[in-house]
């Protein structure tokens, strides 16, 4: 009867089902407490209440001192480890029920998804209910998307400061990304903080009605009034309140459970005289308690670790909860067999995250390789465009590469991510010096791309498109000779200049298009026209024929132009000119104006004019200089000493001096005509 007084219940199983401090609760109770308890047991319920209440009341509060320092004290013994991971974990849990979901849900590795996933994997997670079940999920999304992001905004603030070196604007920059994260972020956060207002106000009054039951219990046990019935009823209905009572903090959970399945086995302990109703009862919870161990044995073998660890928890919170005691001699075996299948599945996790441990740390050199990579890069300088296109390909794909990588040990993870950040800025340092040193250039050359859009506006109204269309074509050859011009201004630049252009071109093309069909017209009017010229013939009088060829050359023009490609009836027609002015009593002289008049009148352009006025012009200086010859020749033949007999080669140089001159005078005059002509 006096091991009966023993029963204990600390932290570990001896607190579920007591073994260890037996002996030293053995030497609480004095010899004579233990007789008279031997002797009580066949005494009635009264006398038996009256001899054991001093014994309960000093037995339970040694007892409790001895919860209250088993409940603080740090385990040393493996298994004790084991089964106090166990213990807090449902200690946690049992505070907030919603982190009970959490395992659950996969803990990716957000540090390799992009920004874009990260925040479609946000707006899954806050729609969940249980909100605390994915707070580590959502903090580890925060820490990596964040990270992403101050890495991109520094990226693009060097990239401003790079383009606008003496701009005195500050830098900004709009993403939307990052409003929409901090709008689900907010959303769960609001939650959560709810959450927490709402499990605080709860917290403490459960704790303080759960004190109360084990009071309850505690003077339940050391009044009893001899009534086994009454006394039983009263203990359900104790049961069964704890069990609704709520959560109550976690730092409180595993000692006031203790407390209170301590006084509940006092109770089968002391009260339950019933022997073969108590021997069911223990022999019913052993059962249950193999059975949780044969589970557990099964579930060591299981691939899942996690979900086979999840499990164990809640086997551990039905052992200590929905399971009674068993009795004292089987209470050290089964206590055993649990705890070390528990340290096996703990020693087995822990092999588990050793993994994830060792894939950390092959993260960490792949990263370090990267950086160092990312290091050389920042000190290679190079000079041309292209090339440091190249160099920042390379350092795009490093760059993804290390946000792909993953997970490094926390207690590194900061000090690699800054290394990152400083190879990362100084290859950008050096990049930015070169764009620096090219900026006047691009500026320099958004003026003259400016002032070539400006032209091009100015021409594309233009209906001289004989004049236009060269410069058009010469501006558009300037473009393409000019440099780079600031990325920003460059496609809206290249979008006015080719509207520009098009504008222009396609004018002119519509305007060939009606010029077309009245050449063909013209030229079918002049095939007629010819075949009646053909047939013309000169009647003898000088007036009336000049007259009536220069009828037909004025109605020949009349007609109008005749496409490019045949130009070939003008010649036709020159050429019936050509021989009525022969058969036409004149001088030379004036059938070649005549022929040079109608020349003028067949150029199209002022380009051909002005090309005809240089011809005029260069023959002008060759007939000049042809007589001025021909006159020093004069002087040498008259002062030689036959003179006599060389009168006749002066006087054939005198004669081709004055043919010279009138052709000179027909080039002045020509000369004259196409002047006319420009005015």
């Amino acid at each position: 009867m006096s091991e009966e007084l023993n029963d204990n219940l600390p932290v570990n199983e001896n607190a579920v089902d007591g073994n260890e401090n037996l002996e030293s609760q053995e030497t609480i109770s004095t010899e004579n407490q233990e007789v008279e308890l031997v002797e009580a047991a066949e005494q009635p319920i009264e006398e038996i209440a009256e001899v054991a209440a001093p014994v309960v009341e000093e037995t339970t509060a040694i007892i409790e001192e001895v919860i209250e320092a088993a409940t603080t004290e740090i385990a040393t013994d493996e298994s004790e480890v084991a089964m106090n991971a166990i213990a807090d974990a449902n200690a946690e849990e049992s505070e907030d029920e919603t982190l009970i979901g959490r395992h659950d849900i996969p803990l990716q590795d957000y540090e390799a998804m992009p920004m874009e996933k990260l925040v479609e994997e946000l707006e899954v997670l806050i729609a969940a209910e249980k909100v605390m079940s994915v707070r580590e999920h959502v903090e580890e999304i925060k820490k990596a998307f964040l990270s992403k992001f101050h890495h991109f905004i520094e990226v693009k603030k060097d990239e401003f400061h790079a383009e606008n070196p003496e701009s005195t604007e500050e830098f900004h920059f709009s993403f939307p990304l990052k409003t929409k994260f901090d709008t689900l972020y907010n959303q769960y956060r609001d939650k959560k903080n709810a959450h927490f207002k709402s499990l605080q106000n709860n917290l403490q009054a459960n704790l303080e009605n759960r004190m109360n039951l084990v009071e309850e219990l505690k003077n339940l046990v050391n009044n009893q009034s001899g009534n086994i019935a009454n006394s039983l009823k009263q203990l359900n209905d104790i049961r069964e309140r704890w069990k609704n009572a709520g959560p109550i903090p976690k730092d409180k959970y595993n000692h006031v459970w203790n407390n209170f399945h301590f006084h509940i086995e006092n109770f089968y302990d002391f009260l339950h005289l019933d022997r073969e109703a108590r021997d069911i009862d223990f022999k019913n919870n052993l059962e249950q308690k193999q059975k949780i161990i044969a589970r557990v044995a099964e579930l060591v073998n299981e691939t899942d670790i996690n979900k086979s660890f999840r499990e164990l928890q809640d086997l551990h919170r039905i052992w200590k909860e929905d399971i009674g005691p068993v009795s004292r001699e089987n209470r050290e075996e089964i206590w055993k067999q649990f705890s070390d299948l528990t340290k096996q599945m703990h020693d087995k996790r822990e092999a588990y995250y050793e993994g994830f441990k060792a894939k950390e740390t092959d993260n960490l050199e792949k990263k370090k390789g990267l950086i160092a990579q990312l290091e050389v890069l920042a000190q290679e300088k190079v000079d041309t465009h292209q090339a440091w296109l190249n160099q920042i390909t390379k350092v795009e794909a490093l760059r993804n590469e290390f946000f792909a990588t993953g997970k490094v040990p926390s207690e590194v993870n900061e000090a690699t991510w800054t290394a990152f950040k400083t190879a990362v800025r100084n290859f950008n340092l050096l990049k930015n010096s070169f764009y620096k040193e090219i900026k006047k250039d691009q500026n320099d050359n958004l003026s003259k791309k400016q002032a070539l859009v400006n032209k091009a506006n100015e021409l594309k109204v233009s209906d001289d498109f004989a004049a236009t269309t060269p410069i058009m074509k010469q501006i558009q050859e300037e473009w393409k000779l000019v440099g780079h011009v600031p990325r920003k201004f460059s496609d809206v630049l290249w979008k006015e200049f080719k509207g520009a252009c098009n504008h222009y071109f396609e004018r002119l093309k519509e305007s060939k298009s009606e010029e077309n069909a009245e050449e063909v017209a013209a030229f079918e009017k002049k095939k007629e026209y010819l075949e009646g010229l053909r047939a013309f013939e000169l009647i003898g009088d000088h007036k009336t024929d000049l007259d009536a060829i220069k009828a037909h050359i004025e109605a020949w023009k009349a007609i109008g132009k005749v496409p490019f490609n045949r130009r070939h009836v003008e010649g036709k027609f020159n050429k019936i000119l050509d021989a009525l002015f022969e058969k036409l009593s004149s001088s030379k002289k004036e059938n070649d104006m005549l022929r040079f008049a109608n020349k003028l009148g067949n150029l199209e352009d002022s380009r051909k004019i002005d090309n005809e006025r240089v011809f005029i012009m260069r023959k002008i200086d060759e007939v000049q200089n042809e007589i001025f010859q021909l006159e020093n020749n004069i002087q040498f033949f008259q002062n030689a000493k036959n003179a006599k007999k060389e009168n006749s080669i002066v006087t054939e140089v005198r004669k081709n001096i004055e043919r010279h001159k009138e052709e000179l005078q027909t080039w002045k005059e020509k000369l004259i005509q196409i002047k006319n002509l420009n005015n």
